[in-house]
C-alpha cells in the first residue's frame, strides 16, 4: 500500500529556498505562540474559555456571552492551529526535498511532538484553573518549541554552503551562556508565578515564594549571563570578523535591551505592554544564547551540515 507520502516523493520536490521559508516560519510561529499567550495572561483571560478542548459548554468556539476574555482566549487556541499547520508544512518541505536531509524531518517530527505536548499542558492548565506551575509548564514547553525550531533554522542556513573559517578558540564559555540564560528564563517563571498577573480576573493561586526575593534571583542570574557574555565577546574579538563574534554581539545588544525592558517593567508598576514586550525579548534572548552555541561549533561539525546533518 503506499502512503501519501511515498506518492508525494514520486511527484514533488522542494528546493532548499523553500525549506529556509519553511523552516523561518516555523521559528516565527513559536514567537508568535509566546508572545499570544502573554496578552492572554496579562488581560486575564487565561479562563476566557472556560473549559478544553471545548470552550465552553457544548461549543468548541467562544460564544458571545464569554466577551472579550472568551475572544483573547479563543484566538490564542486557534494560533495553535496555524502553528501545526506551519510545522507540517516543514515536514512535507523537508521530507521532499530533491537532495534528502532526513535529520531535518526528524527534527520537524520533533517539532510536531512538542506543539502537541503544549496543548495538553494548556488544557491541564485550564483544568487546574491556571495553576502556577502548570502555568510555568507551559511557557517552558513553548520555549522548547523555541529551541526546536532555532535550531532547524540555523540548520538549514548551513545547507550546501561553503564551510565557514575556524572560529576563535572559546573553550566552554558558548555552554556556560546557554546554561546561565536558561537559569535566567527558569527564575524569570518564578517571577511570574509569584508575580500579579495571575492569568484571569478571579482569585487565582499564586507559589508560595516571596516575589521580592525571585526577582532579585531573576536579576543575579541576568548577571550571571551578562557577565559570560562580555567574556565571550572579548574572546572572539580576536576576530571581528568571524560569525561567533558578530552573534555574540547582537546577543549583547539583545541582551541590554531586554535588561532595559525589565527595568521599565518595574519603574512603570509592571505595565501589561511591557511585560509582553519582556516576554518576546526573553524567547529572542534564549534563542540568541542558542544561535550563539551552534555559531561557535567546530567548523568540522558545521562542514557536515552540508550534506549529512548530525
Amino acid at each position: 500500500m503506499t502512503t501519501p507520502f511515498q506518492w508525494l516523493d514520486a511527484r514533488v520536490r522542494f528546493e532548499r529556498e523553500t525549506l529556509r521559508w519553511a523552516a523561518g516560519a516555523a521559528l516565527a510561529a513559536s514567537l508568535l505562540i509566546i508572545v499570544t499567550g502573554g496578552i492572554v495572561r496579562v488581560t486575564g483571560s487565561g479562563l476566557g474559555c472556560d473549559g478544553w478542548p471545548h470552550c465552553s459548554e457544548g461549543s468548541f468556539t467562544a460564544t458571545p456571552e464569554l466577551g472579550i476574555h472568551g475572544a483573547i482566549e479563543f484566538t490564542n487556541r486557534l494560533l495553535s492551529g496555524v502553528v501545526c499547520a506551519t510545522v507540517g508544512w516543514l515536514i512535507v518541505v523537508a521530507r521532499l526535498q530533491r537532495h534528502p536531509v532526513p535529520a531535518l524531518t526528524r527534527w520537524g517530527w520533533v517539532q510536531f511532538w512538542i506543539v502537541i505536548l503544549n496543548a495538553v499542558i494548556g488544557g491541564l492548565t485550564v483544568w487546574a484553573r491556571l495553576s502556577p506551575y502548570l502555568v510555568t509548564a507551559h511557557f517552558l514547553a513553548a520555549i522548547l518549541f523555541l529551541t526546536a525550531t532555532t535550531v532547524v533554522w540555523h540548520k538549514t542556513r548551513l545547507l550546501d554552503r561553503p564551510a565557514r573559517p575556524l572560529p576563535p578558540p572559546v573553550g566552554r564559555l558558548p555552554q556556560a551562556l546557554l546554561t546561565a540564560t536558561a537559569l535566567l528564563v527558569v527564575a524569570g517563571t518564578l517571577v511570574t508565578g509569584t508575580g500579579p498577573h495571575a492569568g484571569d480576573s478571579s482569585d487565582v493561586p499564586r507559589m508560595p515564594l516571596n516575589w521580592t526575593v525571585m526577582t532579585w534571583l531573576h536579576a543575579a542570574a541576568a548577571v550571571l549571563a551578562l557577565g559570560i557574555a562580555t567574556a565571550l565577546w572579548a574572546r572572539t574579538r580576536r576576530d571581528p570578523r568571524s560569525t561567533a563574534h558578530r552573534r555574540t554581539a547582537l546577543f549583547l545588544a539583545v541582551f541590554l535591551a531586554q535588561g532595559l525592558i525589565g527595568l521599565t517593567q518595574i519603574a512603570t508598576g509592571l505595565a501589561e505592554a511591557v511585560i509582553v514586550a519582556h516576554l518576546l525579548g526573553s524567547a529572542l534572548v534564549w534563542a540568541g544564547a542558542l544561535r550563539v552555541l551552534l555559531d561557535t561549533r567546530s567548523p568540522a561539525a558545521a562542514g557536515q551540515a552540508h550534506t549529512r546533518l548530525p
